[in-house]
């Protein structure tokens, strides 16, 4: 039974390995379902294999490496292999990589230098099912004559050139992987294409680090000797000279911004103006400089590009308000001030009331079916929504409203404390409220043609708050059923509410975004998707839109922020620690830019640098609670930042938003965003 459930545990280790190779961006199904079968323990020393599914290189025995899985997939893939070819490998290792190469249907043909390695690699390939790969021991920089010639080479060391012997023994078309470099130990990974007898087209894939080829078309043993690392500390400088030029390859690739409030700041936007929904960021909920920055660009994409939708991360009925203020329609009777739950200056601040108020300028100039809205995507203030469904329904038809509250009163214990509604239905299912929301919504629906001859806005946010409900009660229900379910329902509810308001403006509407880097990234490009289930509205709208949409995320070094110890805490200035070495903002923070963006997208930068970008590393999160103290374990997952975001803001240094704090007595807090 022990033996068993090991073996399963390997298999979903390998699962995830895969997974995580597919979202790096290698979409070769044979290679990934090669590295499906291959069970890579198999080739590593006993005291290795529990490290076998880790995303690095592994030592094996004689001073070598057995490869990252990533890379072994990434030359597989970029050697464009098709079943039946024969494929010559240069450094046998382990035999895990040729082993690879089999199971995709490739004849396979290694040579290792090390006697004791070729002949392990040889007993294990026979031993677990892979006899029919020949390895010879020998100078691989001389390649395999005897067997030539190949439709691929791939070579798992690194020399100074591509040995004369290689590109003899190529086929016509064959195609030759390997990594090149000016130092036995930092290379670059290139393909070589024969595309004649004597003319051959080399590609330029990524930055890598393999062992250096030793032979008599290679490195000397001398030279590979001096570039051993010596002490701890040395080990350590082929990583940091690693990042040293990923960090100049990305200071040459980014376009760095002025000052925020500098009329050329937002230029850089226009490059989404064709999208119809662009999606903006934050590493935090509380950084004056992301709500600045966005507001900027949101001023530029209304005014020059023709954007007429503003959606945040807030409740629907409290930007409604605000949406009201903005348009010029008549204020409601009755509602609350907006925004004055937890976390109450996430909205109620200084640097969205600016925007606001240049918003309701903006409109004080064209007719009312141009005026830009502001709107709200999330689902959390339930007893507001059922309130501003109820006083509609009042308004419109007194007897839809008596039938709505009976409806509504299966909430009524838990309006103003929803999360208890999850736990009460956990133990007494029965209790449910569901078929009574749904029941509401869709009795609204069905009165359109009666209602909305009214008033369309009005008819328009009533049945928002309506689905509002309906997908709020889903959500406190589950969310004693697991983070991912409840998290999924959430960014598929605000997804469902931005492409209603889409619709709702009609074919011409282009939208623009305001949410957590954590809502807007790809979630399939982080440890949100890859390990806990989750997906998000930037992914979403990647999925609906394409193109169409574009994903910006916004990041930070060090400063301060505004957030709280713990949920419906008080509001603290805290300051921010200094980013990790392992992240991506690390590396921004090594081009020494205060500002800069850095546009990701596939055709735009340098294939190369998007792989390495691709790459996973930290990168931090920061909502509306901070805890310095466990930072690590709180505030950071792994992304790969390419294929997250199309393009990445960043800012080093940030301060704390300047909130307006409701009931402090100021008729200015008190009337937001009303006063003057």
């Amino acid at each position: 039974m022990r033996n068993r459930a090991e073996q399963q545990d390997r298999i979903e280790q390998r699962r995830d390995m895969v997974g995580q190779i597919a979202a790096r961006g290698v979409r070769d199904t044979r290679v990934l379902e090669a590295m499906l079968r291959v069970p890579r323990e198999r080739f590593l020393p006993a005291s290795m294999r529990e490290h076998a599914y880790d995303d690095s290189p592994l030592p094996i025995a004689e001073g070598q490496t057995l490869s990252q899985p990533y890379i072994v997939a990434l030359m597989a893939e970029v050697a464009t292999l098709r079943p039946g070819e024969r494929v010559l490998e240069i450094g046998t290792g382990s035999g895990y990589a040729a082993a690879v190469l089999c199971a995709m249907g490739i004849e396979v043909f290694t040579v290792e230098r090390l006697a004791r390695l070729g002949e392990d690699a040889r007993a294990v390939l026979e031993k677990h099912g892979f006899g029919g790969i020949q390895v010879r021991i020998g100078d691989g920089t001389l390649g395999w004559p005897e067997q030539a010639p190949f439709d691929a080479i791939i070579a798992t060391a690194g020399g100074s050139q591509v040995p004369e012997h290689w590109k003899g023994q190529l086929k016509p078309g064959g195609r030759l992987v390997m990594p090149i470099g000016d130092t036995p130990r930092q290379q670059r990974l290139i393909r070589v294409t024969r595309v004649g007898d004597q003319r051959f087209e080399q590609q330029d894939l990524e930055a890598v680090r393999f062992v250096p080829l030793i032979g008599e078309q290679g490195w000397s043993e001398a030279q590979a000797e001096s570039s051993r690392p010596r002490s701890p500390a040395a080990a350590r400088a082929p990583a940091e000279d690693d990042d040293a030029a990923l960090v100049a390859d990305i200071a040459a690739a980014v376009e760095p911004l002025p000052e925020i409030d500098d009329p050329a700041f937002a230029r850089c936007i226009d490059r989404f103006a064709d999208r119809r929904v662009v999606l903006l960021g934050e590493a935090s909920h509380g950084t004056s400089e992301f709500y600045r920055a966005r507001a900027a660009l949101t001023r530029r994409l209304i005014e020059r590009h023709g954007f007429n939708l503003v959606a945040v991360e807030a409740d629907w009925p409290d930007a409604e308000v605000m949406d009201r203020y903005v348009r010029h329609r008549p204020a409601l009777d009755g509602p609350d001030p907006p925004f004055q739950r937890f976390p109450t200056w996430m909205w109620r601040n200084r640097e969205v009331q600016d925007f606001t108020r240049w918003l309701k300028a903006h409109n004080a100039g064209l007719t009312s079916d141009r005026r830009v809205g502001f709107r709200g995507l999330d689902l959390y203030n339930l007893s507001a929504s059922i309130r501003a469904v109820l006083d509609y329904l009042e308004e419109v038809d007194p007897h839809a409203a008596r039938a709505a509250r009976q409806r509504y009163a299966c909430l009524a214990p838990w309006r103003n404390t929803p999360a208890a509604y999850g736990r009460a239905v956990l133990s007494e299912p029965e209790k449910a409220c569901e078929e009574a929301v749904i029941a509401q919504l869709r009795a609204l629906l069905e009165k359109q043609l009666e209602y909305v001859n009214g008033d369309q806005d009005r008819y328009f946010d009533a049945t928002q708050n309506a689905r509002l409900v309906a997908s709020a009660e889903r959500y406190y229900r589950s969310l004693y059923h697991g983070a991912a379910e409840s998290w999924n329902l959430r960014d598929r509810h605000m997804f469902e509410t931005l492409e209603n308001l889409l619709a709702e403006r009609g074919g011409d509407s282009k939208a623009v975004v305001w949410a957590h880097n954590s809502h807007i990234g790809d979630a399939s490009a982080t440890d949100m998707g890859r390990q806990r289930g989750e997906l998000n509205l930037g992914q979403l709208c990647r999925k609906r839109f394409g193109e169409q949409a574009a994903l910006v995320g916004l990041s930070t070094h060090a400063g301060t922020v505004a957030a709280a110890d713990d949920w419906d805490g008080p509001m603290r200035i805290k300051t921010v620690r200094p980013v990790r070495q392992d992240s991506h903002e690390h590396l921004a923070l090594g081009t020494s830019l205060p500002r800069f963006l850095l546009d990701l997208r596939s055709g735009v930068l340098n294939e190369a640098l998007r792989r390495r970008l691709d790459q996973p590393r930290r990168e931090r999160f920061i909502g509306v609670i901070y805890r310095p103290e466990t930072e690590l374990q709180s505030h950071y997952m792994k992304a790969s930042l390419a294929s997250q975001f199309d393009a990445w803001l960043w800012f080093r240094d940030t301060q704390a938003v300047t909130p307006l704090v409701a009931g402090s007595g100021g008729a200015e807090d008190d009337t937001y965003p009303f006063g003057t």
